[in-house]
């Protein structure tokens, strides 16, 4: 998958909402949207533009897109597949990014942000009902249990996770067990459990096109 290199404040400040991509600074007064909240450049101060129909969706997907750190391609193929489910496509979609590893793992308290749960994903620090899984769009099910594997629990990163782990405010579908630091999946996402932020009709429209 690319990698965005883009600044991630840069990001947060074109979109024009906080996406929560630095993790803990986003929360604090040094995050760049409670100190510069307005578009990046030397334009940028002047307001944002109005925008068509259709650039209003391109900017809502683009939100979507940017807030769970996804390239095109599997942002895309994650809606197509959402689409083809029985029942809300738009709920679908959400649950379907919801349940994605690298989110579960972030959601839990194991990492500041999801890129950063992304690439513990990617180095195979986890485990998925005691097998090694190293693969960041795995989709968790019900009754699942993800943990740090043993040979990474001594790293310095791990040692040093307690306080995020007790900081974290998880959703109502993860149980967290703080002896064995290991998450377990309850039930799907429900409505609630849901990013309230996205508005999901405006990407359906913009992919209907």
């Amino acid at each position: 998958m690319g990698r965005n290199i883009d600044n991630k404040c840069k990001q947060c400040r074109r979109i024009g909402e906080k996406l929560f991509l630095k993790g803990e600074r986003c929360l604090g007064p040094k995050c760049a949207m409670v100190k510069r909240n307005y578009g990046p450049g030397v334009h940028g101060q002047k307001g944002r533009k109005r925008l068509s129909d259709f650039g209003t969706q391109l900017a809502e997907k683009q939100k979507a897109k940017k807030y769970y750190g996804l390239a095109e391609k599997q942002f895309r193929l994650t809606f197509e597949k959402a689409a083809k489910k029985q029942g809300d496509a738009g709920k679908n979609f959400l649950r379907l990014l919801e349940s994605r590893l690298d989110n579960v793992v972030f959601r839990l308290g194991f990492a500041a942000s999801r890129a950063q749960a992304r690439q513990l994903v990617n180095h195979g620090h986890f485990t998925v009902n005691d097998r090694k899984t190293d693969i960041a769009s795995f989709s968790v099910k019900l009754g699942q249990v993800i943990k740090i594997r043993k040979s990474s629990q001594n790293s310095p990163y791990f040692r040093n996770v307690n306080d995020r782990l007790a900081k974290a405010e998880r959703p109502s579908w993860l149980d967290f067990n703080a002896t064995d630091k290991a998450g377990k999946i309850l039930h799907e996402p429900k409505d609630l459990d849901l990013p309230q932020s996205i508005n999901v009709q405006m990407i359906i429209e913009y992919y209907s096109k």
